[in-house]
């Protein structure tokens, strides 16, 4: 088996830069250890969200945009504060840059389009220099996941059909050989065939071997999410407090960083490993697709929010605010576990589910559905699904109840009065248009603009007023997701060897390097940046390569 270009990968980075290669003439092989069913990898299930700067979406929305503010709250969050810092923090330059210029047109010209009510991710902890987006940037895509695929499948299959482009399923990379300072060859075991559904885990059961010479290899075989030994093992104690007891995985089982490793043992300069991006509202799913499966809550502004003994947490740990901040309070505090406290008004108007299997209607692109589902009685379908069948909601016409519940199935730690003191202080807190509560405060920002008070802010009312309810409460776990760390590249995506010197023929793209050159969220991320950065350094590095 030979081929100009081995790609270890076939996720959304490695697509991209197979696209890119196949598009100047070059033959490709994409290896992978999943099966087919799997093209495409963990981008499949995304929501399909964005980062774009200063867009017809955004001006649309009275939404007022630039590259300096856009260049302001990123380097705010990523706080770059350390030698290795050098080639991320180059790379955050260049992709704003590109979010706020060629992206859109690009991506605008194979097909994809833009739900027209852009979402206000990560809103930050409080200062203007500091972590979280000024504005709404979040751009979701019309067929969510597989919407932002599916230009760079067809384009693979296209290429497949007529030569240029091979697979190796079921090939997984096990070595990565390189000698006088550049790439030469990459080995494996290959696996059985395996017809589970995509996401499902499948078998390692080994066939056979394979040995491929190669003069030029892009990886971009993802990161550890599913991994949670590796999680634990890069966990920044000193900075988050103690890895949580029990976690859930919002990947599937194959997004195991085991490339990283073995490129590293080869030579190669992986930093910044740990620094990683983990929710904190995650819940079990109900009907799981592959192992520990967890679903991340979207939720907007009103919810309140309590650690597991019925403490309410802090500003900024508000929902949808500041991400690192909410997981080291609950950390530092010694637990697994938080709670949402809400109500059924809440829940219909501010509950999102993240993920393409979640949001039947933006991922069939249909108006229709988005209507019926959005606009219609009660939660969206999939948030009354979760509510009536997950293990992670207490539904109750009373307080006492929904405690009880709460006991349950919690650490059995809240009390009844102190919560309820809690949820009646913020409700006075309502009576009148002033105030001191920041969430009180927020939400009414929130409402300020007109995306959230459309589909995203439900009108701001008491907790436990029973006009509001049922009363629910929903248990909040630790969900693995992204790598923000790995291998360090430079803007071509060339990759750097542990001596500090690029090693020939050899690139990385996408999550295995850390969206970009090791790192380029720093510390933090402004969501819509993690499909962004796929595009991004997977176009870079096909782009050098070929």
């Amino acid at each position: 088996m030979t081929g100009d270009v081995i790609v270890v990968g076939a996720g959304l980075a490695g697509l991209v830069a197979a696209h890119e290669l196949a598009e100047r003439g070059l033959n490709v092989r994409i290896l992978d250890q999943e099966g087919r069913q799997n093209l495409g990898g963990q981008a499949f299930w995304s929501l399909g969200g964005l980062f774009m700067v200063d867009t017809p979406e955004q001006r649309r929305m009275g939404i007022r945009d630039s590259i300096e503010l856009a260049r302001g709250d990123w380097m705010g969050s990523a706080v770059f504060d350390r030698p290795e810092d050098k080639w991320p923090r180059r790379w955050a330059s260049a992709y704003l840059d590109f979010a706020s210029g060629e992206m859109r047109a690009w991506l605008k010209g194979l097909g994809l389009s833009w739900f027209p009510v852009v979402g206000w991710a990560e809103r930050g902890g409080g200062h203007a220099d500091g972590h979280g987006n000024s504005v709404p940037r979040f751009h979701l895509t019309w067929g969510t996941g597989p919407g932002v695929l599916a230009p760079f499948v067809q384009s693979v299959l296209a290429h497949e059909e007529a030569g240029r482009i091979s697979f190796g399923f079921r090939h997984r990379v096990d070595g990565l050989e390189i000698s006088g300072g550049r790439v030469t060859a990459v080995a494996g075991s290959i696996l059985a065939d395996s017809s589970v559904a995509r996401g499902a885990e499948s078998s390692r059961e080994v066939t056979g071997d394979f040995r491929i010479e190669a003069d030029v290899v892009i990886l971009a075989s993802g990161g550890i999410g599913a991994n949670f030994d590796l999680v634990r093992k890069n966990w920044p104690e000193a900075r988050l407090g103690p890895p949580p007891a029990t976690m859930i995985s919002g990947v599937p089982a194959h997004v195991d960083g085991r490339m990283i490793g073995i490129a590293e043992a080869a030579g190669v300069s992986v930093i910044n490993r740990d620094r990683m991006w983990h929710y904190t509202e995650g819940i079990r799913n109900w009907d799981p697709i592959w192992p520990h499966h967890g679903i991340r809550i979207l939720p907007g502004p009103s919810s309140l929010w309590f650690d597991a003994e019925g403490r309410r947490l802090p500003a900024p740990c508000l929902p949808g605010f500041d991400t690192m901040r909410t997981l080291r309070e609950i950390c530092t505090r010694g637990h697994d576990h938080s709670w949402f406290v809400l109500t059924q008004k809440i829940i219909e108007k501010e509950f999102a589910l993240s993920g393409s299997e979640q949001n039947p209607d933006l991922t069939a692109a249909s108006w229709a559905q988005v209507l019926k589902s959005r606009r219609g009685k009660g939660a969206p379908p999939p948030v009354e699904a979760f509510k009536s069948k997950g293990a992670d909601f207490v539904v109750a016409d009373d307080l006492e109840t929904l405690v009880a519940g709460m006991n349950r199935i919690g650490s059995g730690r809240i009390d009844l009065q102190s919560l309820r003191e809690q949820i009646l202080a913020r409700d006075r807190q309502l009576s009148n248009p002033f105030g001191k509560d920041a969430q009180v405060t927020a939400l009414r920002g929130a409402r300020a603009y007109r995306g959230d008070r459309l589909i995203r802010t439900a009108r701001p009312h008491a907790i436990l007023d029973p006009g509001n309810g049922p009363l629910i409460a929903v248990k909040l776990h630790i969900l693995t997701r992204k790598t923000l760390g790995g291998i360090e590249t430079d803007l071509d995506g060339k990759v750097m060897g542990a001596d500090g010197a690029p090693i020939e023929g050899l690139y990385a793209a996408g999550e295995a390097a850390g969206f970009g050159g090791g790192g380029y969220h720093g510390y933090n991320a402004l969501e819509g940046t993690f499909l962004g950065g796929c595009l991004f350094s997977g176009r870079q590095a096909g782009r050098a390569a070929g």
